[in-house]
């Protein structure tokens, strides 16, 4: 029976699983990775090190299930989207990544919203000119870091380099290509005048490649490092929240997915194209599907801030009660009611992405007394994340798109806690997906698809399974309806003021 190899390389982890074409998940493994934030609203990473992380997750699995490199029929990877990577002539990395949540590019993004109307572009891209597209990311490096520039001869995503680093071969995946926002969204190719506004020559953005397309195969050099055969097809990959969502079994007009990663991820399936500008709008994994989508820039990334900046004192306790520190912060939270005794928290610590698109925005704690402590912190920032999906939830309403089903997935996903004030807080049943270990099961599906192994793309639900559904109380519900009044509120209050703050650059 082929074995088929998932790789994800997320913002707090690497993972890899090892499935079989019939429903059974073999093994899974991963290494942490690091988030690096030199400075205010920076979020960088280390290429070289997913790549050491993904040879060594290889030779794991191997190891724990007893195959050999000959087992595995075909591969994929999948990732942050759109985080940039960018490589030399010689293939060879120039810096960090700039991740998708970085939002320092601020005044580049100022000039691209002069340079060009917002309706225009829209009708081009599909989506808005907002702190995740790569031209501004790209304008600020040439301005700050000219000798990098210079030599950029590839640009492509996380995912994409270790692809390339399996294969040689240079690609973009599609998803990737589209919420770059230099993609013409109907013609389905990069746009000229998005191009030039980025200051890049064309000729280094590879192709663009549907997700199960397979773009090359494993090299000699990748084979030797990683212990694969060398031959192995590979697929062009997956953007990480749309695999995850599909995996979720978001399949259906209105299923709506809740991905609760290092970012927080919102996808609502759809069968026709609906943009708006306050959104992201992505290719689904099935043909003639899409996902009407948005992004969170802090969730779980925020969680591993308090945990490092605030919680110290808490982790041998934790230790000692047989807990990781996130159960045990949310065992003491769970003792803090609804709407955290008046503290209210902006998730906006790297400023914020969809629907808001203010790189300006700051992470921002009201309602503080002498009587507090970490427990409401702790509560006040599930809740601020979870109002940040609801104001999706309102956008998806306003422009004609029903919400059915909920799902829960990805790390975060298994905090009780969290899942109930999402129930909550949007008013609706959410359902935890079980057995679901994240977007890397996806991905090496979608190889199997990609390889001929697999032959239709409903299989997916064969790995998963639905877990406990999260009802709302109607008491929360009403205590929630009011503390996002006044989460909205704070932010329309601030926004004028975020741009006058120091970010210490």
């Amino acid at each position: 029976m082929p074995a088929l190899l998932g790789l994800d390389i997320g913002t707090t982890s690497t993972i890899g699983i090892l499935i079989d074409d019939g429903g059974r998940t073999l093994a899974t493994v991963s290494r942490p990775s690091d988030l690096v934030s030199l400075h205010a609203n920076w979020a960088e990473e280390d290429p070289a090190q997913w790549w050491s992380n993904c040879q060594s997750i290889i030779a794991e699995l191997l190891k724990k299930t007893g195959l050999s490199g000959a087992d595995i029929a075909a591969i994929g990877v999948t990732g942050m989207v759109p985080a940039v990577v960018l490589l030399d002539a010689d293939g060879k990395v120039l810096r960090r990544s700039m991740q998708q949540n970085d939002a320092r590019a601020v005044a580049e993004i100022d000039a691209m919203q002069q340079r060009f109307d917002r309706q225009d572009f829209f009708g081009l891209t599909g989506g808005s000119i907002n702190q995740q597209l790569v031209a501004p990311k790209l304008r600020w490096l040439q301005k700050n870091e000219p000798d990098v520039f210079k030599r950029v001869a590839t640009v492509f995503g996380s995912y994409d380099y270790i692809t390339y680093c399996l294969t040689g071969t240079r690609s973009i995946e599609h998803n990737w290509a589209l919420e770059s926002g230099l993609m013409d969204f109907k013609q389905r190719c990069f746009a000229p005048e998005l191009v030039e506004a980025a200051g890049i020559d064309p000729q280094v953005l590879p192709p663009i490649r549907a997700s199960h397309e397979v773009v090359g195969t494993v090299t000699a050099e990748a084979a030797g490092l990683t212990g694969l055969r060398a031959g192995t097809p590979v697929v062009a990959g997956c953007a990480d929240h749309v695999v995850s969502a599909y995996v979720a079994g978001a399949a259906l007009d209105g299923d709506l997915v809740l991905k609760f990663g290092g970012a927080g991820d919102i996808l609502l399936s759809t069968t026709k194209p609906v943009t708006d500008p306050r959104l992201f709008i992505d290719y689904h994994i099935m043909p003639d599907h899409y996902f009407s989508n948005g992004c969170t820039a802090t969730s779980g990334s925020l969680l591993n801030w308090i945990v490092r900046q605030l919680a110290g004192g808490e982790v041998e306790k934790a230790k000692l009660a047989g807990l990781s520190v996130h159960a045990w912060l949310d065992q003491l939270a769970t003792n803090v009611p609804a709407g955290a005794e008046g503290v209210v928290m902006l998730p906006y610590f790297l400023g914020e992405k969809t629907p808001l698109h203010d790189p300006h925005a700051r992470g921002t704690v009201v309602g503080l007394g002498l009587h507090h402590g970490l427990p409401h912190i702790w509560r006040a920032a599930l809740e601020g994340v979870i109002f940040g999906f609801r104001h999706h939830v309102e956008v998806f309403t306003e422009i004609g798109l029903k919400v059915q089903r909920v799902f829960a997935c990805d790390g975060g996903a298994a905090s009780d806690l969290w899942l109930q004030i999402a129930a909550d807080a949007i008013n609706r049943p959410v359902q935890r997906i079980a057995n679901h270990p994240g977007s890397c099961l996806g991905a090496a599906y979608v190889a199997g698809f990609g390889a001929g192994v697999i032959k239709n793309w409903t299989g997916i639900a064969d790995y998963v399974a639905g877990g406990r559904i999260f009802e709302p109380s109607a008491e929360r519900v009403a205590v929630y309806d009011h503390v996002y009044k006044n989460f909205r509120d704070i932010y329309e209050r601030l926004k004028s003021l975020y741009p006058n703050l120091p970010t210490g650059n």
